[in-house]
């Protein structure tokens, strides 16, 4: 059986996309039994713009960010914020003007795996280094292999370890592939060239890559690439951007105007167990906690939702206006929802649904990236700083 969704890490570590297990839950179960009236700043930081989440390994932080015209990738010491490593490249850039008020990015969240750091930058540049030194290993550049380097709005897919691959989708809307490269060299071991990509990220299932492209949900065999399963899947705009779910044998996944649905691989076709039209998903991806499902639907402007994975079944909802979107994490019976308004929601997760325990402000610009949660310190990548908080 192939291994790499779960990448190995302490209960300290954040090495990739939501997480270890790409779930958006922290790995131990320990909790602060009470979160503080008031968090305290620890240290704070200028990093560079962009939605990517940070990482953190082994006491250090990384994050990958934009300066100017150059995609900027520094490491820093978790404690006290201090520079350890920068390394940086040229990326002129610009947006599509429907997206411009999201900025030039980076919107892909790095890997941290076998002490190598892979990033992949918002116009195709996919760069290893060593995790230490911040050495560059080596570089794939999506423009010399493709007509256009990123899809309509940039880059936004995060890179899977898949044994000794790492895997993501390069290319642009209409022409692209799901690529394996290997982890130590950059050399391309398969590729499906369907389509191009979405805007979300793969997820393993089993030997299985569960993912979106511009226009179809996808199986896609993790060791030579060829496609187990397919549906089609459009949204407006052609925007998937939300991260399946996998619970068991079975994944969640849904889209702008797309029911949250679960189904279970049959065979060679997706068996359909359920859909909830309540809990349609545009951004925000889902995270379990107490037993149930817990996101952010795009209904009544942004509203917190739990749904039961077994059924389907709505349990409990929030008021609406939350927000446009909400990074989840999951600890525990404890959920942190981070909106892009600076919000950090504290909620306490039951077979009832989300009790609101705390909200915090913990930025005064914009937070898309998915903060960091150790213990009783948080981690906030906010519009172009990165701090550290304390309860």
């Amino acid at each position: 059986m192939l291994t790499g969704a779960s990448v190995s890490a302490s209960t300290q570590d954040w090495p990739q996309w939501r997480g270890p297990n790409r779930d958006g839950a922290v790995p131990s179960a320990q909790t602060v039994p009470a979160w503080p009236e008031r968090l305290k700043q620890g240290w704070k930081t200028g990093v560079g713009e962009g939605h990517s989440s940070p990482l953190v390994s082994g006491g250090k932080v990384i994050q990958f960010a934009r300066q100017a015209d150059r995609e900027v990738t520094v490491s820093l010491d978790l404690a006290s914020g201090r520079k350890l490593w920068e390394q940086s490249y040229a990326a002129p850039y610009e947006m599509n003007p429907a997206a411009a008020s999201h900025g030039k990015g980076p919107k892909s969240t790095p890997l941290l795996s076998g002490g190598k750091l892979y990033t992949f930058g918002i116009s195709g540049i996919l760069s290893c280094h060593d995790a230490a030194s911040g050495k560059l290993v080596w570089r794939y550049e999506s423009g010399s292999h493709w007509k256009t380097a990123s899809p309509t709005f940039g880059v936004a897919t995060s890179p899977i370890a898949v044994g000794s691959d790492v895997v993501l989708h390069v290319g642009t809307d209409k022409d692209g592939a799901l690529t394996a490269f290997d982890a130590a060299t950059g050399k391309v071991r398969w590729q499906w060239k369907g389509e191009g990509p979405a805007y979300s990220s793969p997820v393993l299932l089993q030997s299985t890559l569960v993912t979106f492209s511009a226009e179809r949900f996808l199986g896609i065999n993790a060791t030579n690439g060829t496609v187990e399963w397919e549906v089609p899947f459009t949204t407006p705009y052609t925007q998937n951007s939300v991260t399946p779910f996998v619970i068991g044998d079975v994944v969640v996944y849904g889209g702008l105007t797309h029911p949250m649905t679960a189904a279970r691989v049959v065979g060679k076709q997706l068996q359909k167990l359920w859909e909830n039209k309540d809990a349609g998903m545009y951004m925000s991806s889902p995270v379990m906690a107490a037993g149930l499902l817990h996101g952010l639907s795009n209904r009544n402007k942004g509203q917190f939702i739990s749904v039961d994975p077994k059924s389907g079944k709505t349990v409990w909802t929030s008021d609406g206006r939350q927000g446009d979107n909400a990074a989840l994490i999951a600890q525990g019976d404890t959920v942190f929802a981070l909106t892009t308004d600076s919000e950090l929601h504290v909620l306490r997760a039951s077979a009832k649904g989300l009790e609101p325990l705390r909200k915090y402000t913990v930025a005064n610009s914009p937070t898309w990236a998915h903060p960091v949660i150790l213990g009783n310190r948080v981690v906030v990548k906010d519009k172009d700083s990165l701090a550290l908080w304390t309860a």
